[in-house]
């Protein structure tokens, strides 16, 4: 007897055989079902893992963030410039050591060619040639106040007095010639060294020089002249004296040059009578009445005998020559001042 009542009991079920097999039934297609099922889930989780993020960002919509403010927007192009100004600094100071390397060769080249220069001038004014500006009327007629004159410094050799401020490392002379009587001299005054003196070379070493009633007295022979006139060079208003008197002098050994004299009765128309030492020279000026010279003592502020050291070179030409009253000063005076006639006159 069956334990299911009718009140219980599903009038529509089948019967007891049926129902099993019905279950049977309906559980293979439930268990295909599941099976599709969960190929489809695995598929659509597949596909869900392989799918682009822009995909699945709109699934999900973020909360709206507020605008940012301008400012902080703007901050980092700030710092972007900032950044690309300290990249510039550093570039500049990657490149200032080149600049100031330049800039010290441009200096170091510059020094170069001064002392380049410098040494060149030195060499000519030492072995060479030297400018002289004549200061006074000593000379005259040959050389006048205001000539500038160029200097040969080979023709006696070289000693201290051949440099710059006179260093004393030459004792002497080295490759000494003697001068010629009658050379027109520059050389050291004795009696200081230092100070640079012109006149024309009279008596040599042992000669025995004199003068005696306004006439020169060489080794006890008069020294012939021939009255010339009055100076021509000379314009009337820089003639300061009307009795200058102008001669032509031969001197022993042929050379011959103009002299100029005030006439008799000066202080050193005669003398006594000067011996030459060896290693000695004796000096006259050209303008005789207008001259502190040889004969003249170094102890009465004269010039005395020079020593061959002394010598500093020949005169040899007169490149320029201004009148009286011209000035580095006064750039007019330059041109206005000027003697042509004198410019590149050669001594004799």
């Amino acid at each position: 007897m069956s334990n299911d009542t009718p009140e219980t009991r599903d009038p529509h079920a089948p019967a007891e055989g049926a129902a099993d097999t019905s279950h049977a039934a309906a559980e293979a297609p439930a268990e295909a079902t599941e099976a599709v099922e969960a190929e489809a889930g695995q598929a659509h989780f597949a596909e869900a893992a392989h799918a682009e993020p822009v995909e699945a960002a709109p699934e999900v919509q973020p909360e709206p963030v507020p605008e940012a403010p301008v400012a902080p927007m703007e901050a980092p192009a700030a710092e972007a410039v900032v950044a690309a100004d300290a990249g510039a600094h550093v570039h500049e100071d990657e490149e200032a050591p080149e600049a100031g390397e330049q800039a010290k060769d441009e200096v170091f080249e510059i020094a170069k060619t001064i002392l380049y220069a410098l040494l060149i001038a030195l060499v000519l004014r030492v072995f060479l040639f030297q400018p002289f500006t004549i200061p006074s009327a000593s000379m005259e007629p040959n050389l006048y106040e205001g000539d500038y004159i160029i200097v040969s410094k080979w023709d006696y050799g070289y000693s201290k007095h051949s440099m710059p401020f006179s260093p004393p490392i030459i004792k002497g002379r080295l490759f000494n010639t003697m001068p010629h009587r009658g050379d027109v001299v520059v050389f050291k005054l004795p009696r200081d060294n230092k100070t640079d003196y012109i006149k024309r070379v009279i008596g040599l070493p042992g000669d025995q020089i004199q003068m005696l009633d306004n006439q020169l007295y060489i080794n006890g022979k008069a020294v012939p002249n021939v009255h010339t006139g009055k100076p021509a060079i000379l314009p009337p208003d820089e003639a300061k004296d009307n009795d200058i008197q102008q001669y032509r002098e031969t001197l022993p050994g042929g050379k011959v040059h103009l002299m100029q004299d005030f006439g008799p009765y000066h202080r050193l128309d005669t003398t006594p009578v000067y011996t030459v030492p060896a290693g000695y020279y004796f000096m006259m000026g050209d303008n005789r009445d207008n001259s502190q010279d040889s004969r003249v003592p170094v102890a009465e502020d004269g010039v005395g005998y020079v020593p061959a050291e002394n010598l500093v070179g020949r005169a040899r030409v007169i490149m320029f020559s201004w009148h009286p009253g011209a000035s580095l000063w006064k750039p007019w005076t330059w041109f206005t001042k000027l003697r042509l006639s004198r410019f590149f006159h050669g001594l004799q």
